[in-house]
């Protein structure tokens, strides 16, 4: 079974509000590895474990149509409140069990979401669903992010640290596959022509309010959350706090550069 951590409504609008969209770079990586190995047309794509959509948007202006799965009703909600996106559908179930017919899908992925999969189970399940050559795209970021603002970068970066290993004993087993980069997953993959990058820089302007909100939808954030809600709120104001005073600034609208570094998996079922 997959893991079931988000599905609350508060999650799901932290969600909706702060997780951040795929980096471009990622996307055309994605789509010229498609290209490379199957070609057009491009008539399906699934984004498995869509959370409330960013990746699954991200897809449908090159897909005939896109199909949304998330274990959590309340992500899907998020997810179809959003309009403008004819192309796309979206429903509420596992990567382990999927909706389509066999040699049926061009493209499978799954954003910061497959470390959560029972891996022989979706592995088995994408095996049966994709076209001869179809791809499967499984992606995330390290937790290891720098922060940049003037001459306090290290600074700031500290403060994630310190609160990330503050957070250490509510982290799930779970998230040291994704820290792992998928070594594990990769290795499982069935197919002989697959390949796993690593590293792949990214730089982003995000505002103090949105890097705060995004730090409050990680699992290990939630985690303390359940545990003690008034504590953790109090840990996100202080964070708040003192990111603005090392930034000598007072609105939570001021922004500052994120430094990532995404991994990707990328395979290609034989014909």
């Amino acid at each position: 079974m997959s893991f079931r951590l988000f599905e609350e409504k508060h999650h799901a609008s932290l969600y909706q509000q702060y997780r951040l969209t795929p980096a471009n770079e990622l996307k055309e990586l994605i789509l010229q590895y498609l290209d490379k190995k199957k070609g057009p047309p491009h008539e399906l794509a699934v984004d498995l474990g869509c959370g409330t959509g960013q990746n699954t948007r991200l897809l449908s202006p090159h897909f005939q149509k896109v199909v949304g799965i998330d274990v959590s009703k309340c992500q899907v909600e998020e997810a179809r409140a959003m309009p403008g996106f004819t192309n796309i559908t979206y429903s509420a179930g596992p990567a382990e069990v999927l909706p389509f017919p066999d040699d049926s899908v061009d493209l499978l992925t799954a954003a910061s979401a497959a470390h959560w999969f029972d891996a022989k189970s979706f592995l088995k399940e994408a095996a049966r669903v994709l076209k001869p050559r179809g791809c499967m795209a499984l992606f995330g970021y390290a937790d290891n992010f720098k922060l940049h603002y003037g001459s306090c970068g290290d600074r700031l970066s500290n403060i994630y640290e310190e609160l990330k290993k503050f957070l250490l004993p509510y982290t799930s087993s779970q998230v040291a596959v994704s820290n792992s980069k998928l070594q594990d997953l990769y290795e499982a993959i069935p197919f002989p022509d697959k390949e796993r990058i690593e590293v792949i820089p990214v730089k982003e302007e995000v505002t103090v309010k949105n890097l705060l909100g995004l730090l409050e939808t990680y699992s290990t954030y939630q985690a303390y959350h359940r545990a003690d809600p008034k504590a953790a709120a109090a840990l996100s104001e202080s964070t708040m706090t003192r990111f603005l005073g090392e930034m000598g600034v007072s609105s939570p609208e001021a922004k500052l550069e994120i430094r990532l570094e995404y991994f990707c998996v990328l395979a290609c079922k034989p014909r």
